[in-house]
């Protein structure tokens, strides 16, 4: 049996890294693979992902010296994420 999508959101200043509330969001849900760009490439992050035993599809920053690989057919999916968020900013306006 396959698991449905999750969506967990949780609203933070603006000038804050998206980071900083990734644990905060993870202990909510229990997803089989954790998508983001580069800015969670941070090895506490990922140690963490791995002990929950969830798949960690996270590009490895450039400077990283042992680059790890990953899935990109599932790294995809988050343009897909992306553009249904910016699909919804267009009737922020509408909504409020």
């Amino acid at each position: 049996m396959r698991k449905s999508p999750v969506l967990s959101e949780n609203q933070q200043p603006g000038q804050r890294a998206d980071i900083t509330e990734a644990d905060t969001l993870l202990d909510e849900v229990d997803p089989e693979a954790f998508i983001a760009d580069k800015a969670y490439d941070a090895d506490p992050l990922i140690e963490k992902l791995e002990e929950r035993q969830i798949t960690p599809v996270i590009p490895s920053r450039r400077n990283r010296r042992h680059p790890r690989k990953i899935r990109f057919s599932l790294y995809k999916k988050r343009n897909e994420i992306e553009r249904f968020f910016a699909r919804l900013k267009q009737f922020r306006g509408v909504a409020t």
